[in-house]
């Protein structure tokens, strides 16, 4: 199924939906600039050039991009780490 990006009523936020769960349980995750988190993908995410902060639950993150940020550019270098991580 791969990862689908949608977009949200935030411009500067869009939503990846994975085809199986990403994080357990019920809680959420979120990373904001200068914090790391046990979750790799949520850490690689937050390297992307463009990214300010990323929030996850269950079968999605949301990606957050600073406002000088294009969603052209950054859309392909997320969905990569999407790839890398076997989602």
């Amino acid at each position: 199924m791969g990862v689908i990006a949608e977009s949200t009523p935030n411009p500067n936020a869009m939503k990846f939906t994975a085809g199986r769960a990403i994080f357990e349980g019920d809680g959420s995750i979120s990373v904001m600039p200068g914090q790391t988190s046990e979750h790799a993908i949520l850490n690689d995410l937050m390297e992307l050039d463009g990214v300010d902060n990323v929030f996850g639950y269950q079968n999605f993150i949301t990606v957050n991009k600073r406002m000088d940020a294009e969603w052209d550019d950054l859309i392909p270098k997320v969905e990569e780490v999407f790839k890398n991580h076997g989602y």
